[in-house]
Order: structure tokens, then C-alpha cells, then sequence
């Protein structure tokens, strides 16, 4: 089980930054859903730090499944098994609710569909009114000049596949609002990413 663990070095970089705003906004106490979760060493530092809440790592990669699942072995109680959950699919997305759903370096990695995906997933299972969604990574901003590494990042992953790319915030901001999730705050992220925090109306 321990050869299934997978490490990213970007995790181990942005978790202490990531919790601190988790610990500002998330309740106290509550269930929250990670959708691509990775790895699971996030799903291991959040529920380590945070153990009034429940949390659920879900992905779609069997591999990053695995890995969740024996980072899971040295985790607290509130850390939950991994599930199987692919934002284009929702046939695999729970009927359960949480008081919140956090997403990191998933949208510019993925296709747009599976931004729409996760939009529709989280007006399905969060609490309403007051459910809380936070995407964390790198975005375009119509009014905010973007950073020539992010621009570089952008040409690799178009490079790799068309359907990736950074995407526009605004377009994130829309799209949720189309669903009923309020843009709440903007968060400035070490290395030129963002939280976006929206909220169920």
C-alpha cells in the first residue's frame, strides 16, 4: 500500500498557503468534498489540520486513488477513503451534501466540459444557501496583466492538448452565477495563482 503513494513537489509548496485561507472561510465543523484530489497529500495536511471537518478526496485516476488511499493510513479518523468521482461523468457524483467543495489544479488541466462539470456538481451537493466553493490555480483576468510564466504555462498546456489552457475568471465567475454560486472573493496565491471563493445562494 505504501508503494502506492504519489508525491508532488507544487503540493508540498502551496499546502501551508492553501490552509490558511481553508482555515479563514471553511466552517468549523461540516463535510467538505476535494474533487482531484491527486495524490492525496492536500487531503492529508487539510484533515490533519482542520479535524472538525469530514473530508472526502475524490479523483478519477485509479492511481491517484491508490495514493489517496495509503497517504490515508497515517491520516486522522475525519480524513474519509477516497471515491471514484469524474466531473464529466455524474453518474459518479454523490447525492450526499457538504458544507464545501475544494478543487485545486484541476481546470486548466482538463477540458472546459470538465469545468462545467464541476460547476453543476457543486450546485448539486452544497448546502444551500451559504455552501462554499474554492478553486485554487492560475487564471487570466481581463483587468490584471498576467505573468509572463503563467503565459508560458499556458502555451505548454495547449502544446499538450487544445482543450487545455488557462481559463479566463471571468468566465468561471459567469458560469457559476448561471448556477447559482455567487463569487464571493479573490484570493492572491504565492506564484501567480488565485483562490476563488463563490458561495450557493
Amino acid at each position: 500500500m505504501a508503494d502506492a503513494r504519489m508525491s508532488s513537489p507544487s503540493s508540498s509548496r502551496n499546502t501551508e498557503p492553501i490552509l490558511a485561507v481553508l482555515k479563514a472561510h471553511l466552517p468549523a465543523r461540516g463535510r467538505v468534498l476535494e474533487v482531484a484530489c491527486g495524490a492525496g497529500e492536500h487531503a492529508l495536511a487539510f484533515s490533519g489540520a482542520l479535524p472538525g471537518l469530514d473530508w472526502t478526496p475524490s479523483d478519477p485516476d485509479p492511481n491517484a486513488l491508490a495514493s489517496a488511499a495509503a497517504w490515508r493510513r497515517d491520516g486522522p479518523a475525519n480524513l474519509k477513503p477516497p471515491v471514484r468521482l469524474d466531473a464529466t461523468d455524474e453518474a459518479t457524483w454523490p447525492d450526499e451534501t457538504f458544507q464545501a467543495l475544494y478543487c485545486a489544479n484541476m481546470i486548466h488541466i482538463s477540458p472546459w466540459a470538465a469545468t462545467e462539470g464541476l460547476v453543476s456538481l457543486a450546485a448539486r451537493v452544497l448546502t444551500s444557501p451559504g455552501g462554499l466553493l474554492l478553486l485554487y490555480g492560475p487564471y487570466l483576468e481581463d483587468e490584471v496583466e498576467t505573468a509572463s510564466s503563467n503565459l508560458a504555462f499556458d502555451e505548454s498546456l495547449t502544446g499538450r492538448d487544445p482543450a487545455w489552457g488557462l481559463r479566463r475568471r471571468e468566465d468561471v465567475v459567469a458560469l457559476a452565477r448561471d448556477h447559482g454560486l455567487a463569487f464571493t472573493l479573490r484570493v492572491q496565491m504565492p506564484a501567480n495563482n488565485l483562490m476563488l471563493l463563490f458561495r450557493r445562494v
